[in-house]
């Protein structure tokens, strides 16, 4: 039986794993999913976001003590959620067995106009200042090509019960900019989406050629894999553990 550590990203709570939550479990009933909610979103939403990366380490770590696992972990991380999961493996490789990372980006490895695209830098700006049905609406079409309606309702629904406050955003931006990373000595998988329109899909190319590891590309995918193709991100999965045997 493995343990999955799944992270999400800027302003995302468990819950907006959607649909491939329960596909993932389908695909390995065995195996014991936890969901990491980040200080300021989710059931958490009323706490101060941390601002320091290495604080998340900590954040996860008593988290999985509070909830009784132990490891190795398998880390499944999108965006945010993978740069503090780099951070976690490069702590504390021993309790990592393999981190499978989503659209990340990483100082100094890529330039600030590919970790945070220039295209979408108006689209944020408004996001911060837009009531909560604008604010999802905007993180849709900067996330996902899909664009799913039923998700754009299921996540107004997510931020009117537990909001992100603007102070909370910048916090987590600030983090997420200013993490600055070297290669841990764990497995690694990078998953990309080629129509990411937040952050450059060079990201995760750059950091395959630097680390030398592997890197899968969906051509029609944006930032938000998981929604846009959770299908082809549980093939790549199965794949790679193949691998990992």
């Amino acid at each position: 039986m493995k343990t999955w550590v799944l992270l999400r990203g800027l302003m995302r709570e468990s819950r907006h794993w959607g649909e491939f939550i329960p596909k993932l479990q389908t695909a390995y009933p065995n195996d014991r999913l936890i969901t990491i909610d980040w200080p300021g979103n989710g059931l958490l939403y009323q706490e101060k976001s941390l601002i320091d990366i290495s604080d998340m380490i900590s954040h996860i770590r008593q988290t999985l003590i509070n909830q009784q696992c132990s490891g190795p972990f398998y880390v499944l991380a999108i965006s945010l959620g993978a740069m503090a999961a780099v951070a976690w493996a490069n702590a504390y490789p021993k309790e990592i067995r393999a981190c499978i990372l989503i659209n990340t980006s990483l100082r100094p490895f890529n330039p600030f106009y590919h970790r945070l695209r220039l295209q979408s830098f108006p689209a944020l700006i408004r996001l911060l200042f837009s009531d909560t049905a604008g604010k999802e609406k905007i993180i849709l079409e900067l996330t996902s090509t899909n664009q799913p309606q039923a998700a754009l309702a299921q996540w107004i629904q997510f931020q009117k019960q537990f909001p992100v406050s603007r102070a909370n955003i910048l916090r987590q931006l600030a983090a997420a900019m200013f993490y600055r990373a070297s290669k841990p000595d764990v497995p690694l998988l990078l998953l990309s989406g080629a129509k990411d329109q937040l952050v450059s899909p060079a990201c995760s190319q750059t950091l395959a050629e630097k680390w030398q590891v592997p890197c899968w590309v969906n051509t029609q995918a944006g930032h938000d894999l998981p929604l846009d193709d959770g299908d082809w991100v549980l093939n790549k999965l199965a794949l790679y553990l193949m691998s990992l045997h």
